[in-house]
């Protein structure tokens, strides 16, 4: 059934007229007499009863107005949408995000997206840098949070502020009262690590910052995230050198100290599939860039 034939039907029932449906509808009396024609055949019921001067629906005519009115506000709905989703005004994009990556300010960038764009869902996934790497290419997720400073080359990426490495000590070890710490003076400590095959990046640039600093750590613990690191220096299981984010985290009983003399920063991106071209991710890319630039500017 063609839903000209049920927009001419509505109307015609509106005015109760030929003459006055046919001027709304911008068409003349006889395509209007074959189309109420067409459609009572296809129904195979009478809609209308009618005059020289009286248009008259039939009970059939009554109840199959309901429906079509229903049937036209359910297309022009969806019709709706979808000029929503071409806008990328409606839709909903899942995000990977690393656990470090809350505080690193990517919860208030997706915040400053779904106020801009409400009827948008924002899922966001918490997923080793590994994990996003996989479930970005198997299109698992459409955008992750990275702490890799280079993707593999089918991604794009939006390159994020970075963090310096700062020392996490626990709050009653001897050099937790100090200003600053020469990591020579952790020398030997028992260090939390990150375990290399969750994020291969943010283990390498702990080690390279201890090889600067000529350290070759003992490791008690091989942890998955940022916090586990922390939660472990906190109850004594060893020293760390964590992202100056983690702070923020709030954990009691641990020391957050920066590093004299040396300094190396853990990379963040933002990235996404090269041939994701929608309208959504392009808006999301946007915000982020909008709002991580004072951040940026910041930091320089």
């Amino acid at each position: 059934m063609k839903t000209h034939l049920l927009r001419y039907f509505v109307v015609l029932a509106e005015e109760r007229h030929f003459g006055r449906a046919a001027q709304r509808l911008f068409i003349t009396q006889p395509p209007l007499s074959t189309a109420l024609k067409t459609l009572e055949e296809d129904l195979g019921v009478l809609l209308v009863e009618r005059d020289a001067k009286h248009v008259q629906l039939t009970p059939a005519g009554e109840a199959f107005l309901l429906e079509a009115r229903k049937v036209l506000a359910q297309l022009q709905r969806a019709a709706d949408v979808v000029r929503s989703v071409a806008q990328g005004m409606e839709g909903r994009l899942d995000v990977g995000i690393t656990g470090s990556m809350v505080y690193r300010n990517v919860p208030q960038y997706c915040k400053a997206f779904e106020r801009a764009r409400p009827n948008v869902e924002l899922c966001m996934h918490e997923m080793s840098t590994g994990e996003q790497l996989r479930a970005l290419a198997s299109g698992d997720i459409d955008v992750g949070f990275l702490n890799i400073g280079f993707p593999p080359d089918e991604l794009a990426l939006l390159p994020l502020e970075s963090e310096e490495l700062v020392a996490c000590l626990p709050a009653r070890h001897p050099l937790a009262k100090s200003a600053s710490l020469d990591l020579q003076q952790l020398a030997n400590e028992d260090f939390v690590m990150f375990a290399r095959d969750v994020s291969p990046a943010n283990y390498d640039n702990v080690i390279a910052c201890m090889h600067q600093a000529g350290i070759h750590p003992r490791t008690s613990h091989a942890a998955r995230q940022w916090l586990t690191v922390v939660a472990l220096v906190s109850t004594g299981c060893g020293v760390a050198l964590v992202p100056a984010c983690m702070a923020k985290a709030g954990i009691n009983g641990v020391k957050f100290l920066p590093l004299q003399g040396v300094k190396m920063l853990t990379p963040a991106i933002m990235a996404w599939r090269k041939n994701d071209d929608r309208v959504l991710l392009s808006a999301l890319i946007d915000t982020v860039k909008e709002c991580a630039q004072p951040h940026s500017n910041k930091s320089r």
